[in-house]
This record gives C-alpha cells, sequence and structure tokens, in this order.
C-alpha cells in the first residue's frame, strides 16, 4: 500500500512553493487562499523571505503546512491508501485523506502555532536531541531527573530520541546521557519544550479551536502520533491531535504500524527529506521517494 507522509517545523526553507506556483494552476489558488485566510501574504516570506523570517511562528508552522499540502493535492493522479504526518505534519496528513478541508487544517495550524508561543513565553524551556542510546536509557535517565520537566518527545528512529524539557532539566539531562554513553546530546535552537507537559495551555487553546472545527469521515485511515495506531474515527482523531502536544510523537512506532499493516511505498509531502532518512532507518525494506 502508498502511504504519504507529511513533515513537521523544522522543514521550511527559503523559496519553498515558489516552482510549484509557477507551475501549478491549484497551487496557484491555494497560495493565494492561504494568504487570504492568514491575512498577510505568507507566500511572499515562502518564496523570497530569509531564514530569520521563515522562523517566525506565525510563518514556520502555516508555511510547512501549506507546502505539503499543496504538493499531495497538486498530485490528483496519486491517492494515498494510509496516511500520517510528523507533529504539525499530521494536520497535513488530515488533508490529505479528507478529515479536514485545506481552510480549516491551515486556521487550526495558525491557532496551534500561536498558542504554542504563549505556552513558551510563560515556561521559558528547550528540547535536546540524543543520539546512540537505546530508548529505554534516555527514558530512565529523563525519569531520574527530580524537582524539573524532562521527558522523552520524538522518537525519531532507533538511536535518536529529542528530548524536551525546562531549561534546566535539559542541562542535567545532557550531562546524564553524555555519562550514559550518548554519541551526542545536542541541545536544539527552537523556542520551547514541545511535546512536553510544559505545552499544557496551548493543548487547552487548541482543544477549543477542534471542538469547533468541522471534520469529515476519512477517505483512509491516518497512523497518529500518540499512540502509533490507525484511526477513521473522527473523535479519537480530535482526542489524539489535541493529546499530542503534551505527549510524545511515536514515529519509530508509527511507521513500523503502517509497515506491519502494509505499507510498503512512502512518499515524503512537503519540504525537504528528513521523513525519507528516518524511514529508512527504521524500515530499510520499504520504498521511499518524494513528491
Amino acid at each position: 500500500m502508498k502511504a504519504f507522509i507529511f513533515p513537521g517545523q523544522g522543514a521550511q526553507f527559503t523559496g519553498m512553493g515558489k516552482e510549484l506556483y509557477s507551475s501549478n494552476a491549484t497551487a496557484r489558488t491555494l497560495f493565494d487562499k492561504a494568504d487570504e485566510i492568514l491575512g498577510f501574504k505568507i507566500s511572499e516570506t515562502m518564496f523570497g523571505g530569509t531564514a530569520d523570517e521563515l522562523k517566525q511562528t506565525k510563518v514556520t508552522q502555516p508555511a510547512v503546512f501549506i507546502h505539503s499540502v499543496i504538493v499531495a493535492l497538486a498530485q490528483d493522479a496519486v491517492q494515498p491508501q494510509m496516511v500520517a504526518g510528523h507533529s504539525l505534519g499530521e494536520f497535513s496528513a488530515l488533508v490529505a485523506n479528507k478529515t479536514l478541508s485545506f481552510e480549516d487544517g491551515l486556521k487550526l495550524v495558525f491557532k496551534r502555532a500561536m498558542a504554542m508561543q504563549r505556552a513558551c513565553e510563560i515556561n521559558p524551556s528547550t528540547m535536546a536531541a540524543i543520539l546512540g542510546l537505546e530508548d529505554s536509557v534516555v527514558e530512565e535517565i529523563c525519569a531520574s531527573i527530580k524537582d524539573e520537566i524532562v521527558v522523552a518527545a520524538n522518537y525519531n528512529c532507533p538511536g535518536q530520541l529529542v528530548i524536551s524539557g525546562s531549561m534546566k532539566g535539559i542541562e542535567i539531562a545532557c550531562e546524564k546521557m553524555k555519562a550514559a554513553g550518548a554519541k551526542r546530546a545536542l541541545p536544539l535552537q527552537v523556542g520551547g519544550a514541545f511535546h512536553s507537559p510544559l505545552m499544557e495551555p496551548a493543548r487547552e487553546e487548541l482543544a477549543a479551536a477542534i471542538a469547533s472545527t468541522q471534520f469529515s469521515k476519512p477517505v483512509c485511515p491516518v497512523y497518529q502520533n500518540v499512540n502509533a495506531l490507525p484511526s477513521v474515527d473522527i473523535s479519537v482523531i480530535k482526542k489524539n491531535l489535541i493529546d499530542q502536544l503534551t505527549a510524545p510523537v511515536r514515529w519509530t512506532q508509527l511507521v513500523q504500524s503502517m509497515v506491519k499493516d502494509g505499507g510498503a511505498s512512502f512518499v515524503e509531502c512537503g519540504p525537504g527529506k528528513v521523513l525519507q532518512g528516518l524511514v529508512k532507518k527504521i524500515a530499510p525494506q520499504v520504498e521511499v521517494a518524494s513528491l
């Protein structure tokens, strides 16, 4: 079966979507619609903005979503039989399988981005990439740190796990990870502790936005970050989308589930090729490509 997968925050680059806008009528319509919905010319920032401009909270998440969805929708002849997205990418996946409209998906992503920014301002926090340790070791070290919040946040592939938490907690954790034999314990340049309990204020805001948004029955299953399982149940999809903000992204387990259920050809839709690399490490036997 063919699986469409969608990247998350960090995949953005200057010039993203420009060629699509020039060559595809559907893409032009959707870019223009996105500018109208957001109330500013995000397309101009995507096509010609600097790296710093693309890092703005109000730009980054919508930009990756817009590019990813347009790439998928512009391929009318290619239809997925299962979909998934890494963190933010889950919203792109839900447009690809017809659960959300492009317009509603974009509005939710923008509200999510701004809510996450506000949560970061309430609790200054960060994340770090841990390479070369077993997941269980990383989890044990996180649990051993008292009086600070530190949790496993992104299970990206075997031997690559991102942790999330308070500034002090991440500092302590990185030292402990190195002492335990990690090849690297690298603090990331991110705005806050995504996929951790510190995102609770954002979770509450997103829950309210999702409650007022129209969701339709999916045309194929979405494999969700929170539990790495497929769903076509709208109530389950909504709950998992909300819980995703404070729960880890189980990407390794999610890809394994898709392969187990027949996923044999993975197509990354959107900027970059990060997910292709992760899938190859998780399931080297499957075909991986990009649109």
